[in-house]
C-alpha cells in the first residue's frame, strides 16, 4: 500500500520536536513585552528553533529543512503550527500522535525513506515513539510560500 494511503500520509506531524528552552525564554520575553505565543508561533522556525530546524538548502523553488524530535515533543513543530506544500522524508521510523485541522487526534507510524506529500495546512503533532526521530522537509515554494512554522 503507498505511504499516502496509509495513516503515515495523513501525519501532517512529519516535522520535529516541539517547545524547548529556547521556545521558552522566547515566548518569556514576549510575554514581558506584552506579545503572545501567536507572535513566535508566526515566525520561521529556523530562526525560533535552530537547534531542531537546520536549512540544509534553498533557493527560490524549494527550501530543504532537517528537523530533530524528541520523544514527548512534536516532530515537525511545537504545538499547533503550519506548513506550505512539502514532500516529508523520514530518516527514521517515528510514531506520531496527531491533531489535524479538524481536531480529530489519530497515531501514524512512517518509515525510515519512505517519503509523503502533504499539502499546506496547519497540526499539532508530538513524537510517542520513545526515541529521537529526524525528517526532511521540502517546502515547495510557489506563489502562496510562507515558511513552516514553529
Amino acid at each position: 500500500m503507498p505511504m499516502q494511503e496509509t495513516s503515515a500520509a495523513r501525519l501532517t506531524a512529519h516535522c520535529a520536536h516541539g517547545p524547548g528552552r529556547g521556545r521558552r525564554r522566547a515566548l518569556a520575553l514576549l510575554a514581558g513585552l506584552g506579545l503572545g505565543a501567536d507572535a513566535l508561533r508566526a515566525q520561521d522556525p529556523v530562526k525560533v528553533e535552530p537547534r531542531s530546524y537546520r536549512v540544509l538548502f534553498e533557493n527560490e523553488k524549494v527550501r530543504v529543512l532537517e528537523y530533530i524530535a524528541r520523544p514527548g515533543l512534536g516532530v515537525c513543530g511545537g504545538g499547533l503550527h503550519s506548513h506550505p506544500d512539502h514532500v516529508s522524508i523520514p530518516l527514521t521510523d517515528a510514531k506520531v500522535r496527531v491533531v489535524g485541522a479538524d481536531g480529530k487526534p489519530f497515531v501514524a507510524e512512517v518509515k525510515a525513506g519512505q517519503p509523503f506529500w502533504e499539502p499546506a495546512g496547519t497540526h499539532e503533532a508530538e513524537n510517542i515513539g520513545g526515541r529521537n526521530s529526524r525528517v526532511l522537509m521540502v517546502e515547495i515554494k510557489d506563489r502562496d510560500w510562507k515558511p513552516s512554522t514553529g
